[in-house]
Order: C-alpha cells, then sequence, then structure tokens
C-alpha cells in the first residue's frame, strides 16, 4: 500500500516556476514507477510525465517537454516535478500516481493516486 500526498501547488504568472512534491508513504515506495498527471476543468486527466523507479528513465508529454522536469529521492519518498515557462494552458489539477515497473502513460496503468494539488497559471 503506498499512500501519496502533493504539494506546492499555487496561483503563478504565466513565465513563471512551481515545483510540486509528492510525498509517499510505505517502505515500498522505491519499487514503484511514479508519474504525474493533470486535469483542467471538464477535461479528462492526462499524462504529464513518469519517471522510473530507479530515476534513470523518465519520459513527458510533448505539451510540456523541455519545460518541466520530474525527479525522484527514493531516501526521502519524494517525487519532484519542476515546471518552468508556464503557461495559461497549464492551468489543472496535478496529481502524482505510483505504478508497477514499466508502467505507460495511461491513467488506469497507475495503481496508486494523491489527492491532487492545484496549479493555476495567470495571462
Amino acid at each position: 500500500q503506498v499512500q501519496l500526498v502533493e504539494s506546492g501547488g499555487g496561483l503563478v504568472q504565466a513565465g513563471g516556476s512551481l515545483r510540486l512534491s509528492c510525498a509517499a508513504s510505505g517502505r515500498t515506495f522505491s519499487s514503484y514507477a511514479m508519474g504525474w498527471f493533470r486535469q483542467a476543468p471538464g477535461k479528462e486527466r492526462e499524462f504529464v510525465t513518469r519517471i522510473s523507479w530507479s530515476g534513470g528513465s523518465t519520459y513527458y508529454a510533448d505539451s510540456v517537454k523541455g519545460r518541466f522536469t520530474i525527479s525522484r529521492d527514493n531516501a526521502k519518498n519524494t517525487v519532484y516535478l519542476q515546471m518552468n515557462s508556464l503557461k495559461p494552458d497549464d492551468t489543472a489539477v496535478y496529481y502524482c500516481a505510483a505504478g508497477p515497473t514499466g508502467v505507460g502513460y495511461t491513467v488506469h496503468e497507475y495503481r496508486y493516486w494523491g489527492q491532487g494539488t492545484q496549479v493555476t497559471v495567470s495571462s
């Protein structure tokens, strides 16, 4: 069992930066791949990025590539999402999720979810 708690969301102007954190409970955190998803009002939850259990492999949605960076610290049971050059289109609730090794970019592949943190980017 893994419990996930996101933090770090807020209101930022376009072009600004935010760093989201996702703290995990449970001793098996390091065995899970981790992902970030987001959901804007009236839209489906969409994949943002994922990182392998070791941190050695990452994958990004085209919409955030070059602007967002995912990382993890297994000693701290935490995964991070550094978001730079934010745009109004990035406004959404951001969720972290944990899934088995080899998990991809679809919602149903992930087993555990956090409650989400709101990110609002003003123009």
